[in-house]
């Protein structure tokens, strides 16, 4: 039961909520995330700090990169599931999403 009232803890917070929204798209680093939610880097990587010790972010390392993902052991369960296909991203998130992408904001501004 532990496990699942951080869960909820971890994802009650809406700016964590829309990061792991996003990341269960797919992988991002924190100057993706900055770029997409256009919010400040210090606030972005508190949350997922938050998410990650919930268990539900995991991270590799790629070059100078920090890569987020969901952690695969939490991605099966029926309460992410239902986020997965119940809960939409903003438009705004989706067309900063699909920018960032386009325009590789990774390699343009060299993260780490």
């Amino acid at each position: 039961m532990e496990a699942a009232i951080k869960m909820f803890k971890a994802l009650s917070d809406e700016t964590r909520l829309r990061i792991y929204l996003l990341l269960l798209r797919g992988e991002l680093c924190v100057c993706e995330l900055v770029n997409i939610l256009n919010i400040e880097q210090s606030r972005i990587s508190h949350s997922v700090r938050i998410l990650k010790e919930a268990g539900l972010v995991v991270n590799r390392r790629e070059g100078k990169w920090i890569i987020y993902a969901v952690n695969p052991k939490t991605e099966k369960n029926r309460i992410i599931q239902i986020l997965r296909n119940e809960l939409k991203l903003p438009k705004q998130d989706l067309q900063n999403i699909a920018k960032c992408k386009t325009e590789k904001i990774r390699k343009k501004f060299k993260c780490s």
